[in-house]
């Protein structure tokens, strides 16, 4: 097991890559913390899962936006578990709207969310994590923060383009006690993706080397392999995980 009585807070772990990264850090021997906002049901339908896997798990809700609350998340964390060892900033939420149609809101709202909650979740679980002495972020960018752009999503793009950056500043900035890098997904089957057309799906897919959309267990198992020591000597870095692209 690569992460056997790790502890691992998930933000955005109810669906999704969040939700297939908490089953597989699971089933390599990680205790999790499976950070949901609105879907209550399916957050403790992951922990009930970890629990048949045969490890523990905790739901807690936490808008990772506010700053308050993500406090109070971290402190339940230690609480249940003691210590945290590994955070995923997963958290993420994306509005599909035509460039002049596109609000004020919208914009603050997944900046908010995508960019100002990796920044709040990664600087109050730092120091728990500090005093592991080989700590773990892992944040989740995407392609379209380097080389896919998505006009109808640009605040999506921008973010995404931040977490970047945001990983590169926090690598430097918790070196050596902690480890930061990111995963760049392309076009996952999610359900963020379900309503997609079908003929963009099929254009999309043709630009896809593989010829498909990632599954959410491979995006996780990339997580994985960064949050052991498996990826002992790489910080800053970011890691496509696309499918090939052109």
């Amino acid at each position: 097991m690569k992460l056997k009585n790790k502890i691992a807070l998930i933000t955005g772990a109810s669906g999704g890559i969040g939700k297939a990264t908490a089953l597989l850090f699971a089933k390599e021997g990680a205790k999790v913390a499976v950070n949901y906002f609105s879907s209550e049901n399916e957050a403790k339908s992951v922990v009930e899962e970890i629990q048949k896997i045969g490890s523990e798990a905790i739901a807690i809700k936490c808008d990772v936006s506010n700053e308050e609350q993500v406090i109070s998340m971290v402190d339940q964390v230690l609480s249940k578990f003691g210590s945290i060892d590994i955070l995923v900033n997963n958290a993420g939420i994306v509005f599909d709207v035509p460039f002049l149609e596109r609000t004020v809101e919208q914009w603050k709202k997944t900046l908010d969310v995508n960019l100002l909650g990796t920044f709040l979740c990664s600087k109050y679980a730092s120091e728990p994590l500090k005093k592991t002495n080989n700590g773990k972020i892992i944040n989740i960018s995407s392609t379209n923060a380097i080389d896919c752009f998505s006009p109808e999503a640009m605040d999506y793009d921008a973010s995404k383009a931040g977490i970047i950056i945001l990983t590169r500043d926090f690598a430097k900035e918790l070196a050596p006690e902690i480890r930061v890098n990111a995963i760049a997904p392309g076009w996952v089957d999610t359900k963020m993706n379900k309503d997609l057309p079908k003929d963009f799906i099929d254009e999309e897919i043709k630009n896809i080397y593989l010829k498909r959309f990632a599954k959410p267990e491979e995006i996780a198992k990339a997580i994985v392999f960064l949050a052991s020591d498996d990826a002992s000597y790489i910080t800053g870095s970011i890691l496509k995980v696309d499918g090939g692209h052109g």
